[in-house]
């Protein structure tokens, strides 16, 4: 566990004195959104929620996520679609909570769960408004073959390099990559985050006559803990070589978001684009890393995996030169990406949406207030968030719990870390909650997509 005087006090030294990008200019609309903005949202695979310096992080540097946290919009209250992988990227990706979307759970001990014609996403949603698209990086929905419904292409995004299945990604020197409808390869020979960071460089700085959309799911920082030249300026850390490495890959990714800003800035076009960076769940502690050394979950109980706040808080900001800094503490959620890019983009919002639209948190207002959130891990555990109290149930014999389950209730204005179960204090509440989590669970919701 990191100790000192104050966890926002960013690292010193050697460490604190990475560049950072250049001031940019004013743009000439500086203080709104452009209509109908470019748009780049990069997903971090497996970053907790304290590991980037603009949520406390004291021993890993980020400082380019830092400067554009402290220029933008920081939402303190972020929730990715699920504590793992395929359900979060599918929440991210359709506007549906775990509860409705079509991939609810990853492919442990089972097939890759693949998305499907009826599943718009928002790549599919701003291909229809004109933008031009692109999925960079790990897609993470199978199965890996061509002009299959599953494939990027087919789900909106009219260019793909990367990753396809859930598993392949787990290799950061790959054997192959997809590029589009074809295998490019790689023999192990190159380091895929090098790869999509100068894939994703490319597609911005290419000439064009209307907006784009560049959706930048990267690897980083997922298990194993694997980043050219070791561990970098950890090495020295008394730290084991695993928790060295993660660190390094941890500040690579925010060189990577740095690179991205960069070529936005360096070819015009950061005053027409709107960057949202996020996570999709909470900190691994895989393959010998230990994310407690990092406050990885910051101040809440739990990681990867779970229901409890470490597992479903993600890092997440929007940046753009006309954004007017400040934090948004109202609760957002990976589900409201979508009808939030709709509204950006002069879109009807589709029906049947567990999201809603953050532009009024974009543009000098506060995040829409919602009755609940809802988080769904089929025949395991779910929770369901309503105001300040938050209700988990897990499933018979799963985390503990005894034939009939158990349920835990929590005040999350008093106790965020979660440490007093309020469920037998307060049943009926308790009851309640389970109800209206109950309801929300269901077929997909959402009526065919029919814009004027």
């Amino acid at each position: 566990m990191i100790s000192g005087p104050s966890r926002r006090t960013l690292l010193t030294g050697a460490l604190a004195g990475l560049p950072l990008l250049p001031a940019p200019a004013a743009p000439a609309h500086a203080g709104r959104l452009p209509r109908r903005p470019n748009v780049v949202v990069i997903l971090a695979d497996d970053l907790g929620w304290g590991e980037v310096g603009f949520q406390g992080q004291r021993a890993i540097a980020t400082p380019h996520l830092d400067r554009l946290a402290a220029e933008g919009v920081r939402f303190e209250q972020a929730y990715s679609g699920a504590p793992l992988c395929a359900p979060s990227r599918c929440a991210l990706l359709t506007g549906l909570h775990a509860g409705h979307g079509t991939v609810r759970e990853n492919p442990e001990g089972g097939p890759q769960r693949s998305l499907t014609e009826a599943d718009l996403t928002f790549g599919g949603l701003l291909q229809l408004a004109g933008y031009e698209t692109a999925c960079i990086g790990k897609w993470g929905f199978g199965p890996e073959l061509p002009g299959q419904p599953s494939h990027p292409n087919e789900r909106g995004f009219g260019e793909f390099f990367g990753f396809i299945g859930h598993r392949a990604a787990h290799r950061y020197y790959p054997d192959r990559l997809w590029h589009n409808g074809t295998i490019v390869p790689f023999q192990g020979k190159a380091y895929a985050p090098d790869l999509f960071r100068e894939h994703a460089v490319r597609f911005i700085r290419r000439k064009r006559d209307r907006p784009f959309l560049l959706y930048y799911p990267t690897t980083l920082p997922h298990s194993p803990s694997v980043v050219p030249g070791g561990a970098g300026p950890y090495r020295d850390r008394p730290w084991s070589g695993p928790n060295q490495r993660h660190a390094a890959q941890v500040s690579r990714l925010d060189s990577d978001v740095a690179a991205l800003v960069r070529a936005l800035r360096d070819s015009g076009q950061a005053g027409d684009t709107l960057v949202v960076f996020t996570g999709d769940n909470g900190p691994h502690s895989e393959k010998g890393v230990t994310p407690e050394l990092f406050d990885g979950n910051g101040p809440f109980r739990g990681d990867k995996r779970e229901l409890y706040e470490g597992g479903i808080r993600v890092p997440m900001l929007a940046w753009h030169a006309g954004i007017a800094p400040r934090v948004e503490r109202r609760p957002v959620a990976f589900w409201d990406v979508l009808p939030t890019l709709a509204d950006l983009a002069g879109m009807p919002v589709p029906e049947g949406l567990d999201g809603l639209s953050l532009r009024p948190a974009l543009t000098g207002g506060r995040a829409p207030l919602r009755r609940h959130l809802i988080w769904n891990r089929p025949r395991k555990v779910q929770a369901i968030r309503r105001g300040r109290w938050k209700a988990i149930r897990f499933a018979p014999k799963i985390a503990g719990a005894g034939p009939e389950g158990r349920v835990e209730l929590y005040d999350l204005r008093a106790d965020p870390g979660e440490r007093r179960d309020l469920a037998a204090a307060r049943p009926e509440l308790a009851a309640g909650l389970l109800a209206e989590l109950d309801a929300a669970i269901g077929p997909d919701p959402r009526k065919p997509y029919r814009p004027a």
